[in-house]
């Protein structure tokens, strides 16, 4: 810079957050008078210099703004600038051009640059307030930028869930079944919880919830595949003891890790019956509601899904009249805190809520959404973890 404002103005800045400022400047009467101007104007500023385009790169934790001279010895107009902004973070970038160069300044600006000024026309009060406006310029783009990206994560999160959550696929009105689900994005999570329910003919319904560990898009999405290949797998006839078997290889052949597991329980109905075939891999048993009882169903457990194949033993449940309800639901309803200490709900916790006078009062629509508040309330607070539930019932279901 070569020339200098006649009349400076001071700039009132006794409330201004002080401007971590980086010159890169190979010119050193440039950086001077650059540094003079900034004093002129009365502003609080820390002010580094670096002579390259390397040098500067070292010196950029802390800084909010840089302003880069477009002729630098390793760096030379708009591909020095393009170097600088894919390490320049959240700082923001303003460029000092020649009179003769002002259309570089508008190109810099078009790369991605806050701002550009032209040596000596500038005093100390424009420049310093034309570098802190590109410092809220770029604070508010970041936070633009974060916002969509939040927007974007949500939207698809929704899809995934809704991959998730299907529709029951049936047409009896013997029996009511009643989702739930609540998403544990709350605390910034997305879990892998599925359920689905199929009748298959006139007589048999299939259902099964299951939980694939971890959290995250990858294991929503590992969820959302087990779920269809569940629910194609009912559809194609394929019989019931080779059902989790083949779920189990596709889990296997699609997860993103050998870690990677997944847990379920499935019942297969018999309406004319009125029994139930059920299944645990891994999984929390269902709970019965019947005859005024409430008790989890005493079914042999498997191994999880995805450690080493084996076959998943099958219990027969026998339901009391025709008036029953059978609740199958994720982990993530059982492990809150039951108050102070480190104990969990689990089953025979959630069988007590059950059993209480005023969950005996709640409508079985309404019922699952009851215990998940009551959970969050042992809790001290929501549930950390996707919850999702099914509440099939036959008669009334109490």
């Amino acid at each position: 810079m070569t020339e200098r404002s006649l009349a400076p103005r001071r700039y009132a800045a006794n409330q201004l957050e002080r401007l971590r400022i980086l010159l890169v400047e190979d010119d050193e009467g440039d950086a001077f008078l650059v540094r003079e101007l900034l004093s002129e104007a009365e502003a609080p500023f820390d002010l580094t210099v670096a002579s390259s385009l390397r040098e500067a790169q070292d010196l950029l934790t802390g800084i909010e703004c840089i302003l880069l001279d477009l002729g630098l010895p390793d760096a030379e107009g708009i591909d020095g600038l393009r170097k600088l902004l894919s390490v320049a973070g959240s700082a923001a970038v303003c460029v000092l051009t020649g009179r003769s160069d002002e259309h570089l300044g508008v190109q810099a600006v078009a790369e991605g640059a806050q701002d550009y000024l032209v040596k000596g026309q500038v005093d100390g009060v424009l420049l310093i307030r034309s570098l802190r406006y590109a410092v809220e310029r770029k604070r508010a783009d970041e936070n633009a930028r974060l916002l969509r990206e939040v927007e974007l994560r949500q939207a698809e999160s929704a899809r995934l869930e809704r991959g998730l959550l299907p529709q029951p696929l049936m047409q009896t009105t013997e029996v009511a079944v009643e989702p739930f689900y609540r998403s544990g994005r709350a605390m910034g999570l997305l879990g892998g919880d599925f359920y689905d329910v199929v009748q298959v003919g006139d007589d048999r319904l299939h259902v099964i919830v299951g939980d694939v560990c971890g959290h995250g898009v990858d294991e929503a999405a590992l969820g959302v595949e087990l779920r269809v290949a569940w629910r194609a797998l009912v559809l194609a006839g394929v019989p019931e003891e080779q059902v989790l078997p083949s779920l189990e290889q596709v889990l296997m052949s699609e997860r993103r890790a050998r870690e990677v597991f997944a847990t379920v329980a499935s019942a297969v109905i018999d309406l004319p019956g009125n029994r139930a075939t059920v299944r645990l891999a891994g999984h929390p048993p269902p709970v019965v509601l019947s005859g005024g009882r409430v008790a989890p169903v005493a079914a042999r457990t498997g191994i999880v899904l995805g450690v080493r194949p084996a076959p998943t033993p099958a219990t027969e449940l026998e339901f009391t009249g025709h008036d029953w309800s059978l609740l199958m639901y994720t982990d993530g309803l059982i492990e809150g805190h039951t108050g102070a200490g480190s104990e969990r709900l689990d089953v025979d916790g959630l069988c007590k809520l059950l059993d209480e006078p005023a969950a005996r009062d709640v409508p079985i629509p309404a019922l699952p959404a009851w215990l998940v508040g009551r959970a969050d309330q042992d809790n001290g607070g929501p549930l950390t973890d996707d919850v999702a539930m099914l509440l099939i019932s036959r008669g009334g279901g109490r």
